[in-house]
């Protein structure tokens, strides 16, 4: 059946609280604030049988970790495949979601280009499009478990998610409107805008912007206007948003109005208050704005205080990414990082993915509480930290978190 079209998507473009029922498929119950308890995975049961881990859970619906403006987490655990469902996604909102029209929406480009153009949604899907996989992660993904407790939302493990996005590539619209020589970054401005009242305050109305050298702007960035080979929803960026490979979300501006090219480096709200982190140079630190996912390898089974069975072989798999580069391996340690087994990767690497990787763990026969930890290595060699960065405040979270479980 093929997807509904824009014009439809947006007719019946609910609410935000509508979408957070209907769109979104909700579970109102589902792991409200990531630590109810879930019995199907056996966390806090009291049952003298653990859970058979060959019994695939349904999708408990997503946590609400803030409902206005609406913000919601994958739950990890339930990862069981390589892309991710458009209705299990994350979803992150910095301001209300935009109610916009596709027949009336319009993209300007304009700045320090030759020739300044006004894009409509039929014209930008007459153009050549591109599909890509990419893997989108927050920021703050992992927030939670900074110590001492951070700003921002308290994202868990499942600020993440996998998709195959279908649209126009940037490169091809700067092409059609000329980049003057003085440009240096090309800003990717959203139609969602607000206030921030609380530290560091915004001045006044803003709206949701971050900026793209010209060479990573030309060379893979995304104009998507489907996501899994149906349109966007509104929750995720109808009719019109940015995919930036290999970078945090913010990157990736969603609901986009305007692209303007300018002349000296942009220094926005998201681009220098937020979503920056200090860099030392010469032993002075500054700020300096957050680009490239780091490294990184999350469990997804056994999930956080999960019953396992004592004296069995127990899949542990999860998902690993790396940016820019590609994940190289995957290691295991239930002895606090004394010892390390390799993890298996499977299928093909894919550039800008998650690779997933699973691990048979042998299950020791005494009962008591256990801990896994898993590290990723990429291409270039980087390692997951064992220890906390703090000159990246509260974003770029990779430092290995173990999860704690219980053998019965």
């Amino acid at each position: 059946m093929d997807p509904p079209s824009a014009d439809h998507d947006e007719r019946a473009a609910p609410s935000r609280r509508t979408a957070q029922r209907d769109e979104s498929r909700l579970g109102r119950r589902a792991f409200l604030g990531g630590a109810a308890a879930a019995p199907w995975l056996g966390i806090g049961t009291e049952a003298s049988q653990p859970p058979d881990q060959s019994r695939e859970p349904t999708f408990p619906g997503l946590i609400v970790r803030e409902s206005e403006p609406l913000n919601l987490e994958y739950p990890f655990a339930t990862l069981d495949g390589f892309l991710t469902p458009n209705e299990h996604f994350y979803i992150r909102n910095h301001f209300a979601i935009p109610s916009l029209d596709s027949t009336t929406w319009r993209l300007r480009v304009e700045g320090a280009v030759e020739t300044p153009t006004v894009f409509d949604s039929a014209e930008l899907r007459r153009m050549p499009s591109r599909t890509i996989t990419v893997m989108l992660e927050c920021a703050g993904n992992g927030r939670i478990f900074l110590v001492p407790k951070a700003k921002g939302l308290l994202w868990e493990s499942g600020a993440v998610g996998n998709a195959e996005w279908t649209g126009v590539p940037l490169s091809s619209v700067l092409d059609r409107v000329g980049i003057k020589s003085a440009a240096v970054e090309v800003v990717l401005e959203g139609h969602d805008s607000g206030e921030i009242p609380e530290e560091p305050k915004s001045p006044g109305m803003i709206p949701f912007a971050r900026s793209l050298p010209i060479e990573k702007a030309r060379r893979d960035v995304l104009l998507a206007y489907q996501m899994n080979g149906r349109d966007l929803s509104p929750s995720h960026g109808f009719p019109l948003r940015a995919i930036v490979p290999g970078w945090y979300g913010m990157a990736s501006v969603k609901w986009l109005k305007r692209i303007l090219l300018v002349e000296r480096p942009f220094a926005g709200y998201f681009q220098t208050l937020d979503y920056a982190y200090f860099e030392r140079q010469h032993g002075i630190p500054s700020l300096v704005p957050l680009t490239e996912n780091q490294v990184k390898a999350q469990i997804a089974r056994p999930a956080r205080q999960e019953v396992v069975p004592k004296g069995r072989d127990y899949r542990v798999h999860g998902a690993a990414w790396a940016g820019e580069s590609t994940v190289a391996k995957v290691e295991i340690s239930t002895d606090g990082g004394k010892t390390w087994a390799e993890a298996t990767l499977t299928g093909t690497a894919v550039p800008h993915a998650w690779r997933l990787w699973e691990w048979t763990w042998r299950v020791p026969n005494a009962a008591g509480p256990g801990s896994m930890m898993a590290r990723a290595t990429d291409a270039r060699g980087r390692v997951q930290p064992l220890t906390r960065d703090t000159d990246r405040r509260a974003v770029m979270i990779n430092h290995l978190v173990p999860v704690e479980l219980e053998i019965r």
